[in-house]
């Protein structure tokens, strides 16, 4: 049976060159009206995080979760699913330092900008400042990260930085890291602690 994984491979294929034809039957056939652009996957791991926390399944209201790969992506998938092909309304997540991408990208594509909500450096950071240092380190720690938590803030080039700012750059330095703590850092989230373009977004779909 088609599912949503296959309507995003299949925009993923076709926005890097391959036939438009499997993700525009596919859209039809699973009723998909809503395409949320993201970066990358740790952004769609804390998004569909916080859409069960709060019991939606989005994938069952037509919502599809689609990281892009890099925020230059945005007016390749805009065009491809906005106005221009296949019609849907777009929503998603942005970094302050790369809005002018989002806002040119979905001009062109004559797509709204009303749906997309703004971090200030990124969701990560969002979600550290949120929790806090010490909360954040304490998932750290749970998760078995201590030992190379320690080992990273010793380097050199860590020295004198804010400890949000060295937790965001260890959640980098490992392949996968960023995708788990993306959902574990919106789970130990409180439930007036979730960081505003993060709720935004969800309340806007």
């Amino acid at each position: 049976m088609a599912d949503m994984c296959a309507f995003r491979d299949a925009v993923s294929g076709w926005a890097g060159g391959g036939p438009g034809g499997p993700a525009s039957d596919l859209a039809v056939r699973l009723g998909v009206r809503t395409a949320v652009l993201l970066e990358g996957p740790s952004d769609r791991a804390a998004v569909e995080a916080l859409a069960e926390r709060r019991g939606r399944d989005l994938a069952a209201e037509g919502v599809c979760v689609l990281p892009m790969g890099g925020a230059m992506c945005v007016g390749r998938y805009a065009g491809l699913l906005g106005p221009p092909g296949l019609g849907l309304r777009l929503a998603g997540l942005c970094d302050e330092g790369e809005q002018r991408f989002y806002e040119r990208g979905l001009a062109r594509a004559r797509a709204p900008y009303a749906g997309f909500f703004v971090c200030v450096t990124d969701l990560e950071d969002e979600l550290i400042r949120t929790l806090g240092t010490a909360r954040t380190e304490e998932i750290v720690r749970a998760e078995g990260d201590l030992r190379a938590w320690q080992t990273f803030r010793r380097q050199p080039a860590q020295h004198g930085r804010p400890r949000h700012q060295q937790l965001r750059r260890f959640l980098g330095t490992k392949k996968g890291r960023k995708i788990r703590y993306g959902r574990l850092l919106v789970e130990a989230l409180g439930p007036e602690q979730v960081p505003a373009p993060l709720d935004g977004l969800l309340l806007s779909l």
